[in-house]
C-alpha cells in the first residue's frame, strides 16, 4: 500500500488496449509494490475493445469507458472517495496533450508516457496547467529509475570523476530496418506517422530518453547542438536515425545518436561520461553493473543491490546482490516516486527526497524543447542554441 495513504492509490489508465506492449509494461510497473489499483479506464479507440481489455483486467463494466472523453466526465461526476486519483496515459504521442489537460483540469494527478507533447506549446501549456491544478505530473524517463543509474548520478554529484568532459549517449535499435509500417503493425505505423508521432520519430521515441539520461546523470546542460537527421529507409516520411553534436554549459563536449536502423540492435541504451579525474560506463542491457574507469588504475565493476552504493540506489533497489532487477523494477521506481508524491501532496506529510525523484513536467517540456531544436539544426544544416527555461 502507499505508505503515505495507507492504502493503494486508485487510478485509471488511458490507452494500453489488446495487443499494446507499453500498456502492460505500465500496468505491471504500477502494481509491482501494492502502491496502485486499477480501477478505471479508457483503453482503445473503440468501446468494444476497450470492454475487451477491461474485462481481461478484471474491471466493473461501468468503470470502462468508450473514449477518453467519456471518462473524464464519467470520473469527474463519481464522489471524491471513488474517482480515480490519478491517470496513467499510455497513448501514441499526439493524445497525451489533449488527455493530460482534461485530466488535470478536473484535478486528476497526471503519469505520462513520453516524449510529453507533441509540440513546444502544449508542453508548456501542461506546465501552467499543473502549477494551476496543484497536481503531480510524473513522466516515464523509466531509465531514470535504474538503480546504477542512480549511482552513477552520486558519483557526478560528488565530484568522484572531477570537471567533465566528455559525454557520449547512445540508443540503436534495429527494429525500423526495413519498411515494417507498410505491414500495418501497429506500433510501426503510429511512430512514423508525423500527425501522431509529431515531429520527430526516432529522436522523439528513443533519442529522447537518451538525451534525459544524460541530463539526470550529468546534470549538464546542453548549451547548443549541430542535429543530422536522416530517413535511410526508402519509402519511409520521418527520420529513422539521428546525430547530434552536443556543447554543454561549462564546456564540455557531447555526442548522441539515436537510431533504429541499427541492424541486429535490440535496446542498446548507453551511457559513458569522462571527467578530469574517472569515467564511468552504464549500458541499459546489462544494467546491474556499473563501470568506474580510472586514469591510473583498472576498472571498478559496481553491482546494483550492494550495501557499498548510495541511499538514493539502494532505495531503488528490491533484491538482495546477485538477483537481476531489470526493466520492470525501473519502470517501478518512477511510478512509486509518482504514487508517492501523490499521498504526501494528499495527507500533508513530509517526502522524502528519495520518493520524489522522478521527471516532472519541466523535465516533459524539455525534452520536447530538445528534439524540435534538433529537427531545426537538421533542417537548416546549422549549429542551434538551446538556451530554455520552461514555466514553473
Amino acid at each position: 500500500m502507499n505508505p503515505y495513504l495507507g492504502r493503494p492509490l486508485r487510478y485509471g489508465m488511458v490507452g494500453g488496449g489488446p495487443g499494446a506492449f507499453i500498456g502492460a509494461v505500465h500496468r505491471k510497473a504500477a502494481a509491482l509494490d501494492g502502491e496502485f489499483r486499477l480501477i478505471a479506464g479508457a483503453f482503445a479507440s473503440t468501446a468494444e475493445r476497450s470492454q475487451a481489455q477491461g474485462r481481461e483486467l478484471g474491471l466493473a463494466a461501468d468503470r470502462v469507458y468508450g473514449s477518453w472523453q467519456e471518462m473524464v466526465k464519467g470520473e469527474a461526476a463519481l464522489p471524491s472517495d471513488q474517482r480515480i486519483e490519478a491517470v496513467s496515459i499510455v497513448t501514441p504521442n499526439h493524445l497525451h496533450h489533449p488527455v493530460a489537460s482534461a485530466f488535470l483540469d478536473i484535478g486528476v494527478h497526471v503519469i505520462c508516457d513520453k516524449p510529453m507533447t507533441t509540440t513546444l506549446d502544449d508542453a508548456e501549456d501542461l506546465c501552467r496547467r499543473v502549477t494551476s491544478s496543484g497536481c503531480v505530473f510524473a513522466l516515464t524517463h523509466n531509465y531514470t529509475g535504474y538503480p546504477l543509474v542512480k549511482e552513477a548520478r552520486s558519483w557526478v554529484k560528488s565530484g568522484r570523476l572531477g570537471t567533465l568532459r566528455k559525454v557520449v549517449a547512445e540508443y540503436p535499435q534495429g527494429w525500423l530496418s526495413t519498411l515494417l509500417e507498410a505491414t500495418g503493425q501497429k506500433q510501426a505505423e503510429w511512430r512514423t506517422d508525423p500527425s501522431k508521432a509529431g515531429v520527430s520519430s526516432a529522436l522523439g521515441d528513443i533519442g529522447s530518453h537518451a538525451e534525459n539520461l544524460v541530463r539526470y546523470v550529468t546534470g549538464l546542460e546542453t548549451e547548443s547542438l549541430f542535429a543530422d537527421l536522416s530517413s535511410l529507409v526508402p519509402g519511409r516520411e520521418m527520420e529513422d536515425d539521428a546525430n547530434l553534436l552536443l556543447r554543454f554549459v561549462g564546456g564540455a563536449r557531447g555526442l548522441l545518436y539515436a537510431s533504429q536502423v541499427s541492424v541486429g540492435e535490440e535496446n542498446g541504451l548507453r551511457l559513458r561520461v569522462y571527467g578530469t579525474d574517472g569515467g564511468l560506463d552504464w549500458s541499459q542491457e546489462r544494467p546491474n553493473e556499473l563501470w568506474f574507469l580510472s586514469p591510473d588504475g583498472p576498472r571498478e565493476r559496481w553491482t546494483r543491490g550492494s550495501g557499498y552504493l548510495s541511499e538514493e540506489a539502494q532505495h531503488a533497489c528490491r533484491l538482495p546482490p546477485g538477483h537481476p532487477e531489470g526493466f520492470f523494477e525501473a519502470f517501478a521506481n518512477v511510478y512509486r516516486g509518482a504514487g508517492r508524491a501523490i499521498g504526501a501532496q494528499q495527507t500533508g506529510k513530509d517526502l522524502s527526497l528519495e520518493d520524489g525523484d522522478f521527471p516532472n513536467v519541466q523535465e516533459g517540456a524539455r525534452g520536447v524543447h530538445f528534439v524540435h531544436q534538433a529537427v531545426l539544426s537538421s533542417r537548416t544544416e546549422s549549429w542551434v542554441a538551446m538556451d530554455y527555461d520552461p514555466p514553473s
